[in-house]
This record gives structure tokens, C-alpha cells and sequence, in this order.
């Protein structure tokens, strides 16, 4: 899939509930100012959303993203990548988002560990992975492949992607990573059910969007669900 067929896909509902699940599982305060850290921000929905209350700074080395963005309210965009991270002062940022971006990076604890250093105490990195469990649902049951179903299960890692090949990691890789300064408050599910319908149509209901936005939400919160979701929400907080 190119860039921009991808920009395509987050702009119809089965991309924009990715956002609105994410937004509501994060559940950012409106009324007190913070300063956002976007890492790998990519088209910047999720900057351009936060900026409306926030002081948002949106890294994103890929240049064909940046040309797609989206940018409704303020922020600055700044077009770099790990590197931009060793400029921050410590302690200096309340929220840092980075999602479905570690799968790519060739080795993630360096960036973990300047999160870590950056982020003021009781701060919140969020971060969005892919969780192979639930790509195996995905290919049995939308993609009616059962053997590309279980291939997956027994790979470590998969093909690739517009953005490279994709590397399995867990939570505990995370906050192996970190100091012991940093904690797992909260962790979701993402795309449980919604993406397994090929009726694409009714997708574009209000009454679908809304029940389905509310089963997601429910889902995501009970193990058995969050297990065979396509992603998992972790939410890291700063002791």
C-alpha cells in the first residue's frame, strides 16, 4: 500500500475509529494546558487533535506524510526523528504518544530511554503496537486465509510494510527498557471486532459507528478481548 492510499484509509471509519478509541482510552484532560510529544506523528490527527487544548510538538521524518498532514489547529511540526529527542530538556514533557511506530525502529530502548528522560514525574507516554494475535484473526476470518493464518503463528516477525519490516514486541520489552521509573497504568485493546466485517457499507451508519465505537470500547478493557485485538494501547506513567 502506498503513503497515500494509506492517508486514504484513516480518513474513512474504520481509520477514524483507530483515533476516537485511542482519544477516549488516553483521556487527556481539556483544562489543563500540557505539552504532547508526538513521536513518528505520521499524517498528525493525532497532533492536529490535541493542539486544539495543548501545546503539541509533532516529529515525523518521513516527508511524503508530512506533505499529507492534516492541520486544522496549531502545532509544530518538526521534520526529524530520534535525534530530535537528545534536543529536549529533562523532565520537560507531560504526555508523549508514539504509536505503531516501535515496530520499526531498529533498536527501541535508546528512544525509550530519552521518553523516559524527558517526561516530568506522574507524565504518560501512550503508546499503540501491533499484537500478531489478533492479525491472525484478521487474515482467518476478513481475508478468509487460514493459511496465512498460521504461518503468522509462527513467525517472529512479518513481511514488512509501506514502512518496513514489523517486529514483535511485548509490554514487558518496555518497561524492561525503562529505569524502573515508569509503570503500566492502563492497557487496551484496538480493533476487536470492527475491522472483521467486509460489508464496508454499513460502516458509514451512524447507528453502526456509535454501537460499534462502544462495543470497541467495552472489549478493550477485558482480557479475554484485548488479547485478540489487532492493537494494544499502552498507557506507561512516570513515578
Amino acid at each position: 500500500m502506498a503513503v497515500k492510499d494509506y492517508r486514504n484509509v484513516v480518513d474513512q471509519p474504520w481509520g477514524k475509529m483507530f483515533y476516537d478509541l485511542v482519544y477516549r482510552q488516553l483521556d487527556l484532560p481539556e483544562k489543563k494546558r500540557l505539552k504532547i510529544l508526538d513521536f513518528g506523528a505520521g499524517f498528525c490527527l493525532t497532533a492536529d487533535h490535541y493542539a486544539k487544548d495543548h501545546d503539541v510538538i509533532a516529529v515525523e521524518p518521513n516527508e511524503e506524510m508530512r506533505n499529507l498532514r492534516v492541520q486544522n489547529n496549531a502545532y509544530t511540526l518538526i521534520p526529524q526523528g530520534e535525534e530530535y529527542l537528545s534536543t529536549l530538556e529533562d523532565a520537560s514533557v507531560d504526555v508523549i504518544i508514539c504509536h505503531n511506530v516501535l515496530e520499526y525502529v531498529a533498536d527501541m530502548d535508546p528512544i525509550l530511554k530519552q521518553f523516559e528522560r524527558i517526561l516530568k514525574p506522574d507524565g504518560v507516554i501512550s503508546i499503540v503496537k501491533h499484537n500478531d494475535l489478533g492479525r491472525v484473526v484478521f487474515y482467518a476470518v476478513l481475508n478468509d486465509d487460514p493459511k496465512a493464518a498460521l504461518e503468522l503463528l509462527d513467525k517472529e516477525e512479518d513481511e514488512g510494510s509501506i514502512f518496513g519490516s514489523r517486529k514483535v514486541y511485548t509490554g514487558d520489552t518496555i518497561l524492561s527498557a525503562f529505569s524502573g521509573k515508569m509503570s503500566l497504568a492502563d492497557s487496551y485493546g484496538i480493533r476487536t471486532f470492527y475491522g472483521l466485517s467486509s460489508n464496508n457499507e454499513i460502516k458509514f451508519t451512524e447507528e453502526w459507528y456509535h454501537s460499534m465505537l462502544e462495543l470497541e470500547m467495552r472489549a478493550g478493557s477485558m482480557e479475554e478481548y484485548k488479547n485478540i485485538a489487532f492493537f494494544h494501547h499502552l498507557i506507561f506513567r512516570k513515578k
